[in-house]
């Protein structure tokens, strides 16, 4: 008996130790929702957003909310837990997940040219720069463009209709006109030439477009719909959509803009909402989606857990693992605006930090975490070392990284 009651009494305490280690190492803890409530404030109270939202889950609790400020600052509107914004191109690792999908059922090899599965594309070109006479100079590939070359930003699609020679084309062809079909889209990106070669730099673009151009020809469905079948409705993310219906509008946030110093000025809704506010024939990969605070975390949710909640499988473990590694090469050294968000390589759509902080200017974060951010300066990422998701929802334009920094040092604490 005594022997019984020792084993027990070992027991217990070591559950107890246990129960305070997972304490002890808990990043939201008192002092982290101080931080972060003092610092969505301050966000407010400098000017820096009209209304800001943030929600954080560890080891599968919500363990932090707040919102504050205005979604409709004109009209008193508060920002909520409910309120939809637009989440931009946090829209690009839902269009990831549904081709991995389809690679999960053998649709495709990532090292597949998409000339194997697009043939009627036609032949791409490259841009290197004007002859002596003023000619332009187009040249093959040095090999053919593969899927993973659109799953990492390495295509050398254009996106500056500003560039020599090859911006003129991009603004005549207008791949992104609302009016078009994502068929429509793929073939007038093809007719404009690369801006470098595949596999040379990473340089974000289209790329993703293209990818919801694959999931379509692949999966032989709409890629509304068959996000809406295979990712959205299984998890219950009902508010992530395109187009925001009208009984929905009131919980809609308006956009904002400043530029450097001076306040911010309401984009008109007319300009900022027309996407989601009017039907259109383009689907984006890219960008496009609506979404709310609980809507966004089901799906990091769904990544922290391997591709798996609440019963409902949408990827394989692996295959997660495989989108959350680095798929740049040391060799590719142009990486556009990369480097700013940190000690960052690229995955399958999501930046990967492959290394932790340099100094206390750099975004803070664990090594092995991936995210992505939005236009209006939204955020997300997945922390699986701690089991942690966060997502954070302001409208503010332009994209304003400093928001980003300072909500990472609130989580974490500063370095």
């Amino acid at each position: 008996m005594s022997r019984l009651i020792y084993i027990v009494v070992s027991f217990t305490l070591a559950l107890t130790a246990c129960s305070t280690n997972q304490k002890e190492n808990q990043i939201i803890d008192e002092t982290a929702t101080a931080r972060l409530d003092s610092t969505l404030q301050s966000f407010l109270e400098t000017g820096a957003v009209a209304g800001v939202s943030a929600l954080i889950y560890e080891d599968g609790e919500e363990v932090y909310f707040n919102a504050e400020g205005y979604a409709d600052r004109e009209n008193e509107v508060q920002m909520a837990r409910n309120t939809i914004v637009q989440i931009f191109s946090m829209t690009k690792p839902i269009t990831g997940v549904a081709l991995m999908q389809l690679y999960e059922d053998g649709a495709f090899e990532l090292d597949d040219p998409i000339s194997m599965y697009a043939p009627d594309l036609g032949e791409l070109t490259v841009y290197e720069g004007m002859d002596e006479k003023g000619n332009p100079i187009l040249v093959e590939p040095n090999r053919e463009l593969t899927i993973r070359d659109l799953t990492r930003h390495t295509a050398g699609f254009a996106n500056d209709p500003n560039a020599e020679y090859v911006g003129p084309i991009l603004a005549e062809k207008n791949p992104m006109n609302r009016e078009h079909t994502l068929g429509e889209f793929a073939d007038r990106l093809w007719d404009i030439p690369l801006v470098f070669h595949p596999g040379e730099q990473w340089y974000y673009g289209m790329s993703v477009d293209m990818q919801a151009f694959m999931v379509e020809l692949f999966s032989g469905v709409p890629f509304d719909e068959y996000v809406w079948r295979n990712i959205l409705n299984p998890l219950g993310m009902d508010q992530t959509r395109y187009f925001v219906p009208e009984s929905d509008r009131d919980r809609f946030a308006a956009v904002y803009s400043s530029a450097e110093g001076d306040s911010l000025q309401r984009v008109p809704d007319e300009q900022a909402l027309s996407f989601n506010t009017n039907t259109w024939a383009l689907t984006p990969g890219g960008w496009g989606y609506t979404s709310t605070l609980d809507d966004y975390m089901k799906f990091t949710q769904m990544l922290v857990n391997e591709g798996e909640l609440n019963g409902t499988r949408i990827l394989e473990p692996e295959t997660v693992e495989l989108m959350a590694t680095n798929q740049l090469s040391e060799e590719v050294t142009e990486r556009h605006f990369l480097p700013s968000k940190g000690q960052v390589g690229f995955g399958i759509d999501f930046a990967v930090r492959v290394r932790p902080p340099q100094s206390p200017e750099e975004n803070n974060g664990v090594v092995g975490e991936f995210f992505w951010d939005g236009l209006a300066s939204t955020l997300f990422w997945v922390d699986p070392e701690n089991e942690l998701t966060a997502v954070f929802f302001t409208q503010k334009l332009p994209f304003d990284g400093s928001l980003h920094k300072e909500f990472r040092d609130a989580v974490y604490g500063p370095l």
